[in-house]
């Protein structure tokens, strides 16, 4: 059926929101695609929706080809899965609670992996029922601390999650795989460029766990990659520990005077001058004082090292610590714990603890990797006003650890070997993962195998960020007046405008809209009687179809305007070929 836009819901706005922060977020609420309703969440439109079916549709089919099989779970869920599974608590502040008139508490699903594991618990019991993967296409809600670029990052958002589940380690690979795959067709046909990267496998462990990041410069993921292929999310990238050095020969700690020298750059130039080094920050081991909140609501405070010419990477320390919570010490942290000298913290002090029962500050006491035995160091004395030199890892002091909170440069070296990375920005769109074993454990899901034993399933997540690629699309395919999208997810395949006031171009426009909705086209016909075709020809730019035909004042002699938006190209043709040139394209 063509849709006429003279009674379609559609209005288009000539100024950008003021709450938008991007361009897709800017054009899909101008175009009539989606309206805010509060931070974080949107009102989809006719035209949004349509955007968003075709997308879902290309999923759909690619789970289908995959052996997947569709389900629905409800966005209401009750506390006891995710109180079992642990994770009642460990959301923290980032999930929305509320409770029913009898007090009993829900959640709005912020993910469904207890809700799935139940479900396959419940109907199947024996190595006989699997393998099987199982996906849904669903709202998804997180209370975001700052929602921001529209759909990118919202409060509630569509996503197709899968599971997959298995009884045996290898089958479990193959369902891994299948998933894989299946993405890459996914996106491929959604025409994404993508980057498979390594990702942090998080608290519930697993074997393998991969994101496909979409590289945009509006991408919050930083992700690594050199030129020999190796590929990672800065949260999941290692450093290469240096080997142990001897440190027989090495002078003992010598305790300077080093005033006014809070700061790397500060002591650099001071040990230069008194010292009479060469030394540069990476010479330094900087001692950063982290405080996290633990689930039961403890604080606990951790020093870490790392050498001077770092810095702490926030995402790397959420990952390294969570689930606790992560932040800078506070004046009133220094307060409670009067070893800590702030500006001349170190690991070792003359007045200090025995060595290797304790760190000098009596702090649990971490370190980067390049912190590795035998290494040396000027760092804080623990006493105002004076620092150390020729402090030596494993011989003046010992870490309770290794932690990889340190920012990762432009130039450091892969781990597997492959050469140097680069730092590029990405947009998550997909994730698979190897969730293994902790929610068929923690729910108790077990079958019994061909000996009738009962094992534990082993499981798979998938996921897809249905309304966040549909944002990328929107921001990879614009111009300076409007959308422009690709044919695969259009919302129509074709907009017919009719411009004047000449009955014989309606009727040609009518004739036309009808002959291509007869051929298998979705067709937008603007057909507002008494609108200048200016205001036509600017909604068509903005709403984005990829091709417009343009019935005008030359209807009366049989032809029209061919208007392809990706390409630009505008082209006088006959009425007669309008039909079969759409079609073939």
């Amino acid at each position: 059926m063509v849709t006429r836009l003279s009674n379609f819901f559609l209005r288009t706005l000539r100024e950008d929101p003021s709450d938008a922060e991007v361009t897709s977020h800017k054009l899909l609420v101008r175009a009539g695609y989606i309206r805010r309703a509060a931070p974080g969440v949107f009102t989809w439109l006719p035209l949004g929706l349509k955007v968003k079916a075709k997308i879902e549709a290309i999923i759909r089919d690619e789970m289908a080809a995959a052996g997947a099989f569709e389900v629905h779970f409800p966005a209401l869920l009750p506390r006891d899965p995710y109180e079992q599974s642990g994770r009642w608590t460990s959301y923290g502040d980032g999930i929305f609670r509320l409770q029913d008139r009898k007090g009993a508490d829900y959640l709005l699903a912020p993910t469904h992996e207890e809700m799935f594991t139940l479900l396959v618990k419940d109907l199947c019991s024996s190595y006989k029922d699997l393998p099987l993967t199982i996906y849904q296409i669903q709202d998804k809600y997180r209370d975001e601390a700052r929602p921001r670029a529209g759909l990118l990052r919202g409060r509630e958002f569509t996503m197709k999650d899968a599971y997959s589940f298995d009884y045996t380690d290898e089958g479990q690979d193959a369902s891994y795989m299948s998933q894989r795959d299946a993405y890459e067709r996914i996106f491929q046909r959604l025409g994404l460029e993508y980057v498979i990267v390594a990702a942090d496998n998080g608290l519930m462990g697993g074997a393998r766990s991969e994101e496909f990041l979409h590289p945009t410069a509006v991408g919050e993921d930083t992700f690594v990659r050199s030129a020999g292929g190796y590929a990672a999310n800065v949260e999941a990238f290692t450093t290469e520990a240096p080997e142990p050095v001897p440190f027989d020969a090495a002078g003992s700690p010598v305790v300077f005077d080093s005033p006014n020298t809070p700061t790397i750059e500060t002591l650099v130039a001071h040990s230069n001058a008194v010292l009479e080094g060469e030394y540069t920050a990476a010479d330094t081991l900087k001692n950063v004082v982290l405080a996290l909140t633990h689930l039961d609501g403890t604080r606990e405070l951790v020093v870490v090292g790392l050498p001077g010419d770092r810095d702490i990477d926030e995402k790397r320390a959420e990952v390294a610590f969570a689930p606790a919570a992560v932040e800078p010490a506070t004046p009133e942290d220094f307060a409670r714990h009067p070893l800590l000298v702030k500006g001349y913290i170190g690991p070792w002090s003359p007045e200090g603890a025995v060595l290797g029962e304790e760190s000098a500050t009596g702090i649990r006491y971490l370190v980067d990797p390049r912190v590795g035995e035998g290494t040396s160091w000027i760092t804080g004395a623990n006493i105002d006003q004076k620092h150390a030199h020729s402090v030596v890892a494993g011989r003046d002091f010992f870490a309770d650890g290794v932690v990889e909170v340190a920012n990762v440069r432009a130039g450091d070296p892969a781990p597997d070997g492959s050469g140097p990375v680069e730092l590029a920005r990405g947009m998550e769109i997909g994730h698979v993962f190897q969730l293994g074993r902790f929610f068929a454990e923690t729910l108790g899901l077990k079958v019994l195998d061909e000996n009738g034993k009962l094992v534990t399933v082993t499981m798979g997540s998938y996921g897809i960020g249905v309304t966040r690629i549909l944002a990328i699309i929107a921001e990879l395919n614009n111009d300076e007046k409007g959308l422009i999208w690709p044919a695969s997810v259009a919302p129509f395949d074709v907009q017919v405008v009719a411009t004047g006031r000449d009955a014989v171009v309606f009727e040609v426009a009518e004739a036309l809209s009808a002959q291509l909705d007869a051929a298998g086209l979705d067709v937008l016909y603007d057909d507002r009687p008494k609108v200048s075709p200016g205001v036509k020809f600017g909604d068509a730019e903005l709403v984005g179809v990829p091709q417009i035909v343009i019935v005008g004042r030359g209807a009366a002699d049989g032809e029209v305007e061919l208007w392809d938006r990706r390409s630009g190209e505008r082209e006088v043709v006959p009425v007669a070929e309008v039909v079969a040139r759409l079609t073939a394209r």
